[in-house]
This record gives C-alpha cells, sequence and structure tokens, in this order.
C-alpha cells in the first residue's frame, strides 16, 4: 500500500475514497453528494485527483487484500490504522468524517463495513468521545 504524506490532501481522500468502496459498490448518489459538497475542493484537490486517488486505492487494494466472498476488498485492522494515522490534523480529521459520512448516506443504506471504517476513524482520531 502506498503513503502520503501526514495530513495530505491524497492521504484525507484516499480514507473517503475506502468509505466509498467499502461496501464494493460505489452509487451515483455517493459520487453526487461528493460533488455537491465540493469534496475535492474541501480536501485540497485539484479539480479531478479525487478519482486518481481512488483508482490508487483500488489498485493497491486489489494488489495486497484478499476478496471476501462478496467481492469487496477488505482492509485489516493495521493497515486501516496506518491509513488513519496519515490523517492527525484535527480539522482535516473533521472534514474527512463529514465527507465520508455523507457519502455512505447518501443511497439510504450503511453497510456494516461503511460503519466498521466511520467507526474506527472516530474512535483512532478521538472524536466524539465524551469525558467521564
Amino acid at each position: 500500500m502506498r503513503t502520503y504524506p501526514t495530513n495530505s490532501p491524497e492521504a484525507a481522500a484516499r480514507i473517503v475514497a475506502l468509505a466509498l468502496i467499502s461496501d464494493g459498490n460505489v452509487c451515483k448518489s455517493e459520487i453526487s453528494v461528493l460533488r455537491h459538497l465540493d469534496a475535492e475542493r474541501e480536501l485540497g484537490l485539484p479539480e479531478g485527483a479525487f478519482s486518481q486517488v481512488m483508482l490508487q486505492l483500488c489498485e493497491d487494494l486489489v494488489a495486497v487484500q484478499d476478496k471476501t466472498s462478496a467481492g469487496m476488498c477488505t482492509v485489516d485492522s493495521t493497515t486501516l490504522t496506518a491509513l488513519l494515522s496519515e490523517v492527525d490534523e484535527p480539522e482535516i480529521q473533521a472534514k474527512v468524517l463529514r465527507l465520508a459520512s455523507a457519502a455512505t448516506e447518501a443511497d439510504g443504506h450503511l453497510t456494516d463495513a461503511e460503519a466498521t471504517l466511520v467507526g474506527a476513524a472516530l474512535l483512532q482520531w478521538k472524536m466524539g468521545c465524551v469525558a467521564a
């Protein structure tokens, strides 16, 4: 799996892209919501660069990951932790979560894979936690 500089637009975009492909199906509604939210600009990417990041992610996953019986590429917890750790700036993390959540909810169906990804980000980035 390729690496990106910490907090780079590509590192942030890859997590959003992972949210899109995590259920094995990228819907038109998911892409539309990202366009509506101007995701590329929000993430600091040049126009058209998000699709390149998603293509590179898919290439990496096909090269190194097992496929589930449903044909979905899986990301093990170690790899997911590494990908999430490439974004450690709270403002960028918040953008990534907002965009990933909007995309995964766009088709009206949140899969286990999508929920697992968002939950892992919330946990690793210590967001949404209430102090005891």
